[in-house]
C-alpha cells in the first residue's frame, strides 16, 4: 500500500504573488519488500553536486519577464517559470522566448487560486486550460506543475500525476520576496538557504526581485553553484545515504 508524506503550511496570501510553504519531498513507495515508484513531488533534490534550480513564478510580466530573460541569456543560466495562464494568453511571445531560449515552462493554473479549496473538477479546468495556452505559445506541453500557495491535497496530487502526467514541484528556499523586502533581503535569503539541490522559489512580476538577481546570480556562482533546469536537477538525483543503525548502548533517538 502506498504512504505519501505531506506536510505543508499556507500562510495567508497577499496578492497574486504571495506563496510560502515548508514541504517534505513525497517519497511514494510500495511496501518495504516492494519496488519503489517514482517520486511525484520534489521541494528539493539529492544531488551530488553544486546544482540548484531557480524558479520564478506568476509571469509572464510584460516589461520585468523580458529584463530577466536578458539577465540570463547574457549569463547562459537556465531557469524555471511557473505561469498563469491568464498572463500566458496575453503574452504568449514571452513565454515562447522563454522555451526557445532552452529555459523550462510549467503550469501554476490559469488565475491562481487555491487548489487545496477547490472542486477536482475546478482544479483540472484550471489546469487545462493553461496546459493549453502553454502548448499554444511554445509547441509543446508542460511536465511540471507547481500549485499557487504550494496548496494541494495528497489525493490531488495523485489525480493530477495520473492525469496530465505532472511532477508536483515545492521549493525549499523562499525569500518572501512577494513581501517586497528589498533586492538586499532577497538576495540574503536566498544566498543564507540555499544548498546542493535547492529549488528556489522568486516572482519575475516584482521589479525588487529582478534587481536583486544580478548580485544573486553573482554570489551563489561565487559559492560554485551551477544552474540547472528543474527537470535536470531531477534527472540528477541520486539515492539518499542510509543512516547507520544505533549501537547497543549508544544515543539512539527516542
Amino acid at each position: 500500500m502506498s504512504v505519501y508524506l505531506y506536510f505543508a503550511t499556507v500562510i495567508a496570501a497577499l496578492g497574486l504573488g504571495a506563496e510560502s510553504i515548508s514541504a517534505t519531498q513525497d517519497a511514494a513507495e510500495q511496501s518495504p519488500a516492494g519496488p519503489k515508484e517514482p517520486s511525484i513531488t520534489f521541494n528539493s533534490v539529492h544531488v551530488d553536486g553544486p546544482y540548484i534550480a531557480m524558479t520564478f513564478d506568476d509571469g509572464p510580466s510584460a516589461t520585468l519577464t523580458p529584463k530577466l530573460l536578458d539577465l540570463l541569456a547574457a549569463r547562459h543560466i537556465k531557469a524555471t517559470f511557473f505561469v498563469i495562464g491568464e498572463n500566458v494568453a496575453e503574452h504568449p511571445e514571452i513565454v515562447a522566448r522563454a522555451a526557445r531560449e532552452g529555459h523550462e515552462i510549467g503550469n501554476h493554473s490559469w488565475s491562481h487560486p487555491n487548489f487545496g479549496k477547490m472542486s477536482d473538477q475546478a482544479v483540472r479546468r484550471q489546469l487545462q486550460q493553461t496546459d493549453d495556452a502553454i502548448k499554444n505559445a511554445t509547441g509543446e506541453r508542460p511536465t511540471l506543475m507547481r500549485p499557487p500557495y504550494g496548496s494541494i491535497t495528497a489525493r490531488e496530487k495523485r489525480w493530477v500525476h495520473d492525469e496530465f502526467g505532472y511532477r508536483i514541484i515545492l521549493w525549499d528556499v523562499d525569500p518572501y520576496d512577494w513581501k517586497r523586502p528589498g533586492p538586499a533581503v532577497v538576495r540574503n535569503r536566498i544566498l543564507k538557504e540555499t544548498q546542493p539541490g535547492s529549488i528556489v522559489l522568486s516572482h519575475d512580476i516584482h521589479p525588487g526581485t529582478i534587481e536583486a538577481m544580478p548580485s544573486t546570480f553573482n554570489a551563489l556562482e561565487a559559492k560554485g553553484f551551477n544552474f540547472v533546469t528543474v527537470s535536470e536537477l531531477i534527472r540528477m538525483a541520486t539515492p539518499k545515504p542510509s543512516h547507520p543503525s544505533p549501537q547497543p548502548g549508544g544515543n539512539a533517538p527516542t
